[in-house]
């Protein structure tokens, strides 16, 4: 797979699930630095970001940041899909799997721009405008999972089904073809299809969401809101359901705009994954925790929880607490974290409630750090991993190491 994600070993759904979350992770670990990138000029050049803030110009922006902050939508909505895309479509056919897993994503992507041309409507209640461009549209993670290794894989098929079937000298001709009519194929497949399809998964999660909050079930939300972040169907739940339900409140406040934004089960998961996870990994980590943390980008840590899919347990049970103790006490936020960091936390938070506030998030922290702990076993589990996988490559150095000894030996 890569460096990032250790190989998992052994039989049975189990082992099937964890193979299927360390592809998932092997398809955004090596785009951490684009998320990181995503992440940094969110927090600092937005209007409620960290620059505009510092100098009390967040209703009128400076010049500067609001040119710089025009980044933050391709970014999200063009470059990190079309980079997942790509990444997945190369760990199934190398370069030329990557080639044709983006440009199937791309139109997985466009999805919600069609079907807003075609006078379909993409939300629950009432059509809204049409994007203007897909910068303004949620980010289709979801898709680009689906179709950029589906499509690497389809072309890998083909390209073994005529093998030394080709007359010599068309062999570039004929694979350039069908690397852009299977590509092509999957993008409209993308736009009509797998786009609308995946589009609609997140609208029946918040739909879910939604449902139990009704019922006054608040804190089993997480049940729906944690597993749908980690398929990066965090905005479509917060912009598309908790934010517009708090916006009801006016003034006074609101608790669901905790919900989604809370911070804490991503810090735990990712303090237990430091401390606990598998040794390949954790130099990764510091860099997300200050980017999940401080930046309030919690797409950073998704990555590390579908590489260990067991730990959406500890998301649950942290977002659970979280949500428990607001409900509790009756907290509230004055407006939607933008982003869902400390530091928008307590700009937003009520002054005489900033203190249960802060409290919230380390509750939510702890059960997931605690739980994670847990069900990392400690370390223990993942040392053993290590071990077994330095062992293996130990081997192959050592067999490559003889060989080449031998080719370099005199006649």
């Amino acid at each position: 797979m890569t460096a990032y994600t250790p190989a998992v070993t052994g039989t049975g759904p189990k082992a099937a699930v964890q193979r299927a979350g360390a592809f998932l992770a092997g398809m955004v670990m090596p785009n951490l630095g684009a998320f990181i990138a995503f992440g940094l000029i969110t927090a600092l050049f937005i209007p409620t970001g960290w620059i505009n803030t510092i100098a009390g110009t967040t209703d009128d922006p400076l010049p500067i940041t609001a040119q710089i902050s025009t980044l933050v939508g391709p970014l999200i909505a063009i470059l990190l899909p079309l980079l997942i895309g790509y990444t997945g479509g190369k760990l199934v056919y190398d370069t030329r799997g990557g080639v044709v897993g983006a440009v199937a994503t791309l139109g997985g992507m466009l999805a919600p721009v069609a079907l807003q041309m075609t006078g379909l409507t993409l939300n629950a209640t009432e059509p809204s405008p049409a994007p203007s461009s897909i910068a303004e549209v949620a980010p289709n993670f979801l898709a680009a999972f689906i179709l950029g290794p589906l499509t690497a894989l389809l072309l890998k098929l083909w390209d073994r089904a005529i093998a030394g079937r080709v007359k010599g000298g068309f062999e570039m001709l004929v694979d350039n073809f069908a690397a852009g009519i299977i590509g092509g194929g999957m993008a409209v497949l993308g736009l009509y299809v797998v786009g609308p399809l995946t589009f609609w998964f997140g609208q029946a999660l918040g739909a879910a969401a939604n449902w139990l909050v009704s019922t006054g079930l608040l804190p089993l939300v997480s049940i729906v809101v944690e597993p749908a972040k980690v398929l990066f169907l965090n905005n479509a739940i917060n912009h598309g359901v908790f934010t517009p339900l708090g916006a009801q409140a006016g003034d006074a406040g609101s608790i669901f705009f905790m919900i989604e934004t809370n911070p804490g089960p991503g810090l735990g998961i990712l303090t237990a994954m430091l401390l606990f996870g598998p040794r390949a990994i954790r130099p990764t980590v510091p860099a997300a925790m200050v980017v999940h943390f401080l930046g309030g980008i919690h797409e950073i840590y998704f990555p590390y929880v579908l590489m260990k899919p067991i730990l959406i347990i500890a998301a649950i049970l942290g977002g659970a607490t979280g949500v428990l103790w607001e409900s509790l006490l009756r907290l509230t936020l004055n407006a939607p974290p933008s982003p869902g960091s400390i530091f928008a936390w307590i700009l937003v938070s009520p002054p005489d409630k900033l203190v249960l506030n802060m409290i919230g998030i380390v509750l939510a922290a702890g059960v997931s750090f605690v739980v994670g702990m847990f069900l990392l076993g400690f370390g223990r589990k993942e040392s053993a991993v290590d071990d077994a996988i330095d062992l293996e490559a130990a081997k192959e150095q050592s067999a490559a190491n003889k060989a080449a000894s031998k080719r370099q030996a005199p006649a």
